[in-house]
């Protein structure tokens, strides 16, 4: 067994004073007009963070609901817009892809998961398992417009040197290249040989790094060097660009043990209760409709009623350890705002806030042979679950709750695998604690931090190359309260991932999930009604049916998808079904 390492997060320097105003009320206006005119840069461009955290759930967050303790992103909101109806992929690559390129997954070179692609799918245009060359990253984009670019956290966008964020537009960068890694050291997550530790890759500026020995806490080393990033690029003028991409809080489950020990107990009422808090909250902050109806979870998984005694306290202590590293992911973002704010760089910080796909009930127990290596090798007893040699996950009923009030969860492409948090702060945006249901998504992000920055994307040649426009549109407009919605009332947006499809169009969406998990058809909701996706309408609303069907395939054609028939129902897209089996 490995052994066991207690860890404590170290107590971060009292909160400065609010540095004095950088822009007065004037500059601010100045500002805010000046993003008007697409590809015209303000008098003074702000700099922009860019924050990703890793399979965070839509209700996770205070300011969304939850019951996490997340001071600083709930501050955060609390100055900016929150907006309630903002999209991504359901897995955490493509979603990736899209924000880093401005269109869709299946043209950046993710069509599906680079670990997971089939042989029908590998060598073809889209699916290229890294961020192609038909794409122009933003970051680059920035960059040559004179921005100082940072990122720190999980690319997952390429594990070669060739692809790695030093290629693609990063001036300054420490990756784990990998879709996940513990926590406190440099264990991966997928073993083919049970014997043989996995271990991550990580690089700086496109050569192979070692992570510290000792010390080492994943949110708190990402933040930590964002923050040696941007301090030392101080001073000459430039603005920065900073992408700090958390691998919180995807499994292994890993906190410190006094951010633990703060959440147990407080989830010994169960699924239902927390669910139930999360509800009335979300209704009163006017997150979801007072009328919004719940989805409570598939039933093929266990009722809380029904867990053994030993269960509910394994169930219970794996989301307190969820909850603490949400918890210490917030405290180092923390960190990361008090130093803009102790060095006057605040107030001209627009900060953008998301997930990258909802919740995670999923487990990847069942890739290679890792079920046997973390049976073996790892200490997942009560005592030690979340601390570095342990190596859980909190399965999909814990997952259904971080979705609510959204049917299903990562992997999915109902509203609860795609809908995730979002929140955009700087004072300029003048829409302090407003909440809006504008339909957006991640590959808005890219046209939205160009025209802001008043730099151009190059439309379909860039350095001598073919290169493909933007699909994304800037949402910049909404944000600064010039415009209520991004995109038109009838805009269409197509999904796939892995054989299951989605498409909306305005309020309706069509659906397609494998049995069990849905009903092997084209599902059809009404999401102005039924967000939640509770009353399919295909039986009773044929016509709309077959216009959002046509709509799909001109998707399919639009983007290249490679459509494999049974792709859904193959190995390497299960879900938690036998999370139960792996409880101690």
């Amino acid at each position: 067994m490995c052994s066991e390492e207690p860890t404590m997060r170290l107590t971060a320097s009292p909160k400065p004073t609010l540095a004095a105003l950088t822009l007065g009320a004037a500059a601010l206006l100045c500002v805010a007009t000046a993003v008007r005119a697409e590809g015209t840069a303000p008098p003074i461009r702000p700099n922009i963070l860019l924050i990703v955290a890793d399979d965070l759930g839509y209700s996770d967050l205070g300011a969304y609901g939850g019951e996490i303790d997340t001071p600083h992103l709930d501050a955060i909101a609390r100055d900016g817009v929150r907006l309630t109806s903002f999209y991504s992929a359901p897995f955490c690559s493509p979603t990736r892809a899209m924000l880093m390129s401005g269109t869709d997954n299946h043209l950046a070179g993710f069509g599906g998961m680079a670990e997971l692609l089939t042989p029908d799918q590998k060598g073809r245009p889209g699916y290229e398992g890294f961020l192609n060359d038909r794409v122009v990253p933003f970051p680059q984009l920035l960059r040559d417009s004179g921005y100082h670019t940072y990122m720190a956290g999980k690319w997952h966008l390429g594990v070669t040197p060739e692809v790695s964020p030093a290629r693609r537009g990063f001036e300054q960068s420490y990756a784990m290249v990998q879709g996940g890694a513990g926590h406190f050291d440099q264990t991966g997550i997928i073993t083919g040989d049970p014997a043989k530790p996995p271990r991550a890759i990580y690089n700086e500026n496109g050569q192979l790094v070692d992570v510290p020995a000792r010390g080492f806490y994943s949110s708190e080393f990402f933040a930590r060097r964002m923050i040696s990033y941007i301090d030392r690029g101080r001073g000459d003028g430039k603005p920065f660009f900073g992408y700090l991409a958390f691998t919180a809080p995807h499994w292994p489950l890993q906190a410190y043990d006094e951010t633990i020990r703060k959440y147990e107990g407080r989830y010994d009422v169960g699924y239902d209760a927390i669910r139930d808090q999360r509800t009335t909250r979300q209704k009163a902050l006017g997150i979801i409709p007072k009328d919004a109806q719940v989805y409570t979870g598939h039933p093929l998984w266990p009722k809380w009623s029904t867990l053994t005694a030993a269960q509910k306290q394994t169930e219970s202590k794996r989301m307190a350890v969820y909850a603490a590293m949400v918890d210490d992911m917030d405290y180092y973002i923390g960190e990361v705002v008090n130093y803009l704010k102790k060095t006057g760089q605040y107030d001209n910080t627009l900060i953008l806030f998301m997930s990258d796909n909802g919740a995670d009930g999923n487990t990847a127990l069942d890739e290679g042979r890792t079920r046997e290596w973390v049976k073996t090798r790892m200490d997942n007893s009560l005592a030690n679950s979340g601390r570095k040699g342990s190596y859980i996950d909190y399965g999909p009923n814990w997952a259904q709750v971080g979705s609510n009030p959204f049917h299903l969860y990562k992997g999915f492409l109902y509203e609860g695998g795609i809908s995730v948090p979002f929140i955009a702060s700087w004072p300029a945006l003048g829409r302090k604690g407003q909440i809006s249901d504008s339909f957006a998504h991640t590959m808005d992000i890219a046209p939205t931090l160009l025209e802001l920055a008043g730099a151009r994307h190059p439309g379909t040649e860039y350095q001598g190359r073919a290169v493909l426009p933007l699909r994304g549109r800037s949402m910049l407009a909404m944000l600064t309260g010039q415009r209520d919605s991004v995109h038109p009332a009838d805009h269409v947006h197509g999904w796939e991932l892995g054989g299951r499809k989605a498409l909306r169009k305005g309020d309706w969406k069509i659906v397609y999930s494998n049995r069990q998990w849905g009903t092997g058809e084209w599902e059809l909701y009404d999401l102005s009604k039924d967000r939640s996706e509770l009353n399919n309408l295909a039986a009773s609303q044929p016509a709309k049916l077959s216009e959002l069907v046509a709509e799909y395939e001109r998707y399919v054609r639009e983007v290249g998808v490679v459509d494999i028939p049974g792709l859904a129902e193959r190995k390497g897209y299960s879900n938690g079904t036998r999370y139960f089996e792996d409880m101690q």
